[in-house]
């Protein structure tokens, strides 16, 4: 489990996150939404130790994650970031490969039970045939794959994945959620698209302005009332086999006569 307690956090005088409060339990994927600005991924790095937050604190499993070397840190805590490419010319393999860094000693040579992690990790996600591939050479789906592959092949408890599904389309995007879910660890992701969010997180946090709007079920937290209120954008709701979507459309402007 994966939780924070009242994490507050500001950048110079900025208030970014104020007092929030989130928890992923085991095997839970936990989908942290909002609008632009709204401290998502602000809240996912205090929640790896990238950023210490000012107030508040981090538990992993009932440990402080204050007090955890970035080794132990490492074995529990699965990252995957915008961020995440990579100019160097590492193959697919020697990129899940790194997933293993933790569990090794300085200049320790990797094992056979790593070799087989990373290839068990790239069987699970589908990629066995990218593994001689260089990593900056794939396209932006296969990336992502080959990046919750390393996650895997890490054999972390806690999983954290900021906008995994950014700029890909639409087969990916359901692709690689389906690929979150099915690894089964305690999982906080942040998402833009609300629909994406509903239909693959156990559990939604929508922030806005740093603050925790709501919080519960897809069905509770996606009612348009609230919806409307933080994005400022018209929205009906329909279920599809149980599933909340929502049609967005602009909000006219009132017109003075």
């Amino acid at each position: 489990m994966i939780t924070g307690n009242s994490i507050g956090f500001a950048y110079s005088r900025a208030t970014v996150l104020d007092g929030i409060e989130i928890t992923a339990a085991p095997g839970e994927v936990v989908g942290l939404i909002g609008p632009n600005g709204s401290g998502k991924s602000t809240l996912l790095r205090t929640l790896h130790g990238s950023l210490t937050p000012d107030t508040g604190s981090v538990l992993i499993d009932e440990a402080a994650l204050k007090d955890l070397t970035p080794r132990d840190v490492a074995k529990q805590i699965a990252v995957v970031v915008q961020e995440s490419d990579t100019d160097l010319p590492f193959t697919v393999q020697e990129m899940v490969l790194l997933g293993r860094t933790p569990h090794r000693r300085s200049f320790e040579r990797h094992t056979d039970h790593d070799h087989d992690m990373v290839s068990n990790a790239l069987a699970k996600v589908s990629a066995e045939h990218l593994s001689d591939r260089v990593f900056s050479g794939l396209s932006g789906g296969e990336k992502q794959r080959v990046l919750i592959a390393r996650a895997i092949a890490q054999g972390a408890s806690h999983l954290l994945l900021d906008e995994p599904t950014n700029h890909l389309d639409v087969r990916y995007q359901h692709d690689i959620l389906n690929l979150v879910r099915d690894i089964g660890v305690s999982t906080i992701v942040v998402l833009h698209d609300l629909n994406l969010a509903a239909r693959y997180c156990d559990r939604l946090v929508l922030l806005d302005k740093g603050r925790k709007v709501a919080e519960g079920v897809p069905g509770d937290v996606l009612a348009p009332s609230i919806v409307e209120a933080v994005y400022g954008i018209t929205v009906e709701r329909i279920e599809h086999a149980g599933v909340p979507q929502l049609i967005f459309a602009p909000t006219r402007a009132t017109v003075s006569s």
